[in-house]
């Protein structure tokens, strides 16, 4: 508990410092609106001892509509420590005490995928920020999940894409590049079926205690798994390109899982391995 208590110090030090310059950045559109949310990740993840290791390659090409899989809060740390990204979140997510705040200031689009027309207008908000050169990150199966099984990935909002592409007249293609998550260890131990509620946040699991004791366990190791990128131009069937990178996801994270369960050599609390670089 000590040591969760100093970490929540820090972190509300550091967010009381950054944030009215992020507040600044948005309100004129400056570059640091992609670059604070970065820093405060790193840092979010060197004080949660959260250890990243990346395998593969994410793309240079802008825009690009990344699709990956879901299983914690923490997800949205571990990619934004790695990549200036903004992200596609259910709509009850901006309305979270402090976290719905700090969604918003990672400029988050906000989706109900209950109502059809919101559903539409969101598609049309992530089309725009792909034309603006965004990499935008859509958690594809909808939900979280344990972190072991990966649900099936919806292609509703890939549709984004085919949208973008119509309302541009500099891109033939827009690129879609697969991302897996996989976490392998949690307080020193192999994340197996015993561990896995530990770092996955899923089903009616509360937010809160579950926030508390991954800061509190100080040493959690993370497999990001970059896939092949895929090209979506205006006759390519979304359907297809979605179960393209569900596959190359599951293939993706089921590798990182069996891969031997010690830390990631070479890499550092909240830093990437050098081979990522």
């Amino acid at each position: 508990m000590i040591r969760f208590i100093l970490v929540i110090v820090a972190l509300a030090i550091l967010t009381l410092v950054l944030l009215p310059f992020q507040v600044i950045a948005i309100a004129f559109g400056l570059a640091w609106q992609r670059k604070i949310p970065r820093f405060y990740h790193r840092v979010l993840c060197a004080l949660a001892g959260v250890r990243v290791r990346q395998i593969g390659q994410r793309t240079s090409a802008r825009p690009v509509l990344i699709l990956a899989n879901h299983a914690s809060w923490l997800d949205i740390c571990v990619i934004t420590a790695t990549t200036p990204v903004v992200f596609v979140a259910k709509s009850e997510v901006a309305r979270w005490p402090l976290f719905g705040t700090l969604a918003k200031l990672q400029r988050t689009v906000f989706v109900d995928r209950d109502r059809r027309q919101q559903t539409a207008e969101a598609t049309s908000e992530i089309a725009g920020r792909l034309l603006g050169g965004e990499a935008v990150v859509l958690f594809a199966e909808g939900t979280s999940s344990n972190g072991i099984r990966i649900l099936p990935f919806k292609s509703a909002l890939v549709g984004s894409v085919h949208q973008a592409l119509g309302a541009s007249h500099h891109h033939s293609s827009i690129a879609v590049q697969p991302l897996s998550l996989a976490y392998t260890r949690f307080d020193g131990l192999p994340v197996g079926r015993a561990l896995r509620e530990r770092v996955a946040w899923y089903g009616d699991a509360d937010l809160i205690p579950h926030f508390i004791r991954v800061l509190a366990s100080g040493a959690t190791d993370v497999t990001l798994s970059w896939g092949e990128t895929i090209s979506l131009d205006a006759e390519t069937d979304r359907k297809q390109v979605t179960r393209a990178a569900e596959a190359a996801v599951r293939r993706m994270t089921a590798t990182a899982l069996r891969a031997p369960t010690r830390p990631a050599e070479n890499s550092t609390q909240g830093e990437l391995a050098p081979e990522a670089i």
